[in-house]
């Protein structure tokens, strides 16, 4: 789970590949910099995220059988909300009950 701005993205075949700045992170089940490629099927009912616009994320790491592509995946119930200081003071709380 993290805060992100996304500063670009791009039509690549069936998945839209988002650069996001990483702004904060809340949960850290894997590594992330500052900079990352979130990769968004399009067949996904995920909100459109918006060049420049932040959101709170909770993707997951994908990682194929093959282990040659690593990438920070949001897929159907994944969660995907604008940002706002109540959704990252809820993110916190909750982090900490965990």
């Amino acid at each position: 789970v993290f805060h992100g701005r996304i500063l670009a993205q791009r039509l690549v075949g069936q998945e839209t590949r988002y650069e996001v700045e990483v702004k904060e992170l809340y949960r850290r089940r894997f590594p992330l910099v500052s900079r990352e490629y979130l990769w968004v099927p399009n067949t996904c009912g995920c909100p459109p995220l918006l060049e420049g616009g932040e959101y709170l994320l909770m993707a997951r790491r994908h990682v194929n059988h093959e282990h040659t592509l690593n990438r920070i995946l949001l897929q159907d119930g994944g969660y995907a909300r604008p940002w706002t200081p109540r959704e990252a003071r809820l993110v916190r709380e909750a982090a900490r009950h965990c």
